[in-house]
């Protein structure tokens, strides 16, 4: 089965390389990825194929060759979409912490699903997301001012002219707009946090791209209660927190598979929801949403609050739909972290986009192939 997963994933990734040599590089950087040990650099993947002249060989193709990795990602989504059943895309920030400055990107950072600051990279990823996997699909890493406005630093890294200046949240939007634009890819409700950013322009962004949407927002979040009914009505923007909590009666059980911890736990929080209208500009119309409360325990405050636009949805659908961040953050831990997808240790911008790409590619055979995180081990080596 998983030499089977390799082939099939490698014929659908790899056919479009115009030449053989380039071919066989790209099967041995995933197969490496797959099987050294340690840290997945460009060294330890090259010492299971040879001394020297393979690490030249494979940092050629990674750091320096002329290949593009886009159309390798739309080709994994593809891959992915006949293969299994991803009910969401999940947008996950994903820090990369490096002590030096030469690395593209590498600056202090705020982790926003963490609320910490760090030195490093920091990047978003796109994950394709069901019950019983998650595999990213795109990535987009986040490039702070220093690294847009430096020319010096630009030309290093050959940062392409396209990458200009953008917030976080403007990073996370962009890596979910970028799948939308791939051909035969079925687009699905996105997922993402935008607690620390601006929140309406991401929305704005993703409606205008035809993407549902699932948002986690925070406590102040400002919005208007839309049902005439209800406590808030007409009072104007009130703040997300405040509206829930004075809808507590309202909270009904919601009962969902707890797929964070290996297994299939059934679990049950306490959710209700409410129409809301998102505030617009002066003399634009308020845009109809869904504010969707949680508690995990009925004697504390909220413990998490969306915004979505799948107004016709039922409650216990949509919080379903959440906890397939807890899949993602599952496989990123037991998965992710060992296919390399924090491990590339050069310093420009195309390297760190190919290997990522590749990263994701041993990602995809390790969970298709049902290892659950465990190591997958490819069966023979192409040489040469």
């Amino acid at each position: 089965m998983a030499d089977e997963v390799f082939g099939e994933l490698s014929a659908a990734l790899f056919t479009g390389f115009p030449r053989r040599d380039q071919k066989l590089k790209a099967e041995q950087y995933l197969r490496g990825l797959l099987t050294a040990q340690g840290r997945k650099s460009i060294r330890n993947i090259a010492a299971q194929y040879g001394g020297p002249a393979a690490e030249q060989s494979l940092h050629h193709f990674i750091s320096s060759s002329t290949w593009d990795w886009r159309p390798m990602r739309a080709a994994l989504a593809g891959f992915l979409e006949r293969s299994s059943c991803p009910q969401a895309w999940v947008v996950r920030s994903m820090p990369i912490p490096k002590a030096g400055e030469h690395s593209v990107g590498v600056d202090r950072s705020f982790d926003p699903e963490r609320g910490q600051v760090f030195r490093g990279q920091q990047a978003f990823g796109v994950w394709f997301a069901a019950e019983d996997l998650s595999v990213p699909v795109n990535w987009r890493l986040f490039l702070p001012d220093p690294w847009v406005k430096d020319r010096t630093r630009r030309d290093r890294a050959e940062v392409p002219a396209g990458a200009g200046e953008e917030t976080l949240e403007e990073c996370a939007v962009a890596s979910a707009l970028e799948v939308a634009r791939w051909k035969d890819v079925t687009r699905k409700p996105v997922l993402l946090d935008i607690r620390g950013g601006a929140g309406r322009g991401a929305l704005n962004r993703l409606a205008s791209a035809g993407l549902p949407v699932v948002a986690r927002i925070g406590a102040t979040c400002r919005l208007m209660v839309a049902d005439r009914a209800l406590p808030g009505f007409g009072a104007g923007p009130l703040p997300a927190q405040q509206i829930l909590e004075s809808l507590k009666a309202l909270r009904r059980p919601v009962s969902w598979l707890d797929i964070a911890c290996g297994g299939r736990t059934s679990r049950t929080s306490l959710a209700t929801a409410v129409r809301v209208a998102l505030p617009g500009a002066v003399g634009e119309r308020p845009r109809a949403m869904l504010l969707v409360g949680e508690w995990d325990d009925p004697r504390r405050p909220l413990t998490r609050i969306w915004l979505t636009d799948l107004t016709g949805v039922p409650v216990g659908q949509v919080l379903r739909l959440t906890k397939l961040t807890r899949r993602v953050e599952r496989d990123f831990t037991h998965v992710g972290e060992g296919a390399g997808l924090r491990d590339f240790v050069g310093r420009s911008f195309r390297g760190w986009n190919r290997h990522i790409t590749l990263a994701s590619a041993a990602h995809a055979v390790t969970v298709l192939a049902g290892n659950g995180g465990e190591a997958y081990r490819p069966a023979a080596r192409p040489t040469g």
